[in-house]
């Protein structure tokens, strides 16, 4: 949902957020929703918000916006004294989560609003990430292709070659299934090793199209 903001002389249109209080609601909805750039305008004003980053510890170490603050979804309910009084933004990859999250908050006092298009359309308009890994992929990203290529080429050699390497796949998925119900990753930790996985210098990068 684009914003359209409402001059007001005490209020600075470069700002959404007090414009939206001068205009709580627009073609009778409320405001849900905020453009990466409004947010980016905010920002270099100096009228940041709090940024709330709704994604998992592995997905907000790989890139975030700067300043923004890592509470994972299913830690929303239980955190809200970690929210700063009055309005906040939600981010997530693409804006899905940080709904849900959204959803979570209608209690509050303040407003709740989410970053349209999430952190992928922040690095899509090119705008400053800290990038802390030497990848842009999550751990969690990484484990999924690791174990989805794992299945194909067990499968693929249980066809070609002999019905014993049916094996593979299935040891996959008993890892997966130990790792859903125990929270141990085996093969997470074993990425987490690699190079790739590994703190870099620089904290601030230039965008980084995943």
């Amino acid at each position: 949902m684009q914003f359209e903001p409402v001059p007001n002389e005490n209020c600075p249109r470069a700002n959404p957020f007090c414009s939206a209080r001068a205009l709580p609601k627009r073609k009778g909805k409320l405001l849900t929703a905020i453009s990466v750039h409004e947010l980016s305008n905010l920002c270099r004003s100096g009228q940041k918000p709090e940024i709330v980053d709704v994604r998992s510890e592995t997905e907000f170490a790989a890139a975030h916006i700067p300043g923004a603050k890592c509470i994972p979804l299913q830690q929303i309910p239980a955190r809200h004294a970690d929210l700063a009084e009055g309005d906040l933004v939600l981010v997530c990859e693409t804006g899905t989560r940080a709904r849900l999250a959204q959803k979570s908050l209608g209690q509050r006092s303040g407003r709740a609003l989410v970053l349209d298009g999430g952190t992928r359309a922040w690095r899509k308009a090119g705008l400053p990430v800290i990038a802390p890994l030497r990848t842009c992929w999550s751990l969690e990203r990484q484990v999924r292709l690791g174990a989805g290529v794992l299945v194909l080429i067990g499968v693929a050699l249980t066809l070609l070659v002999g019905k014993n390497w049916v094996l593979m796949p299935a040891l996959i998925g008993a890892g997966l299934t130990f790792a859903g119900a125990t929270d141990i990753c085996m093969m997470g930790r074993l990425l987490a090793h690699m190079p790739w996985n590994q703190l870099r210098n620089l904290d601030v990068q230039p965008t980084c199209i995943c």
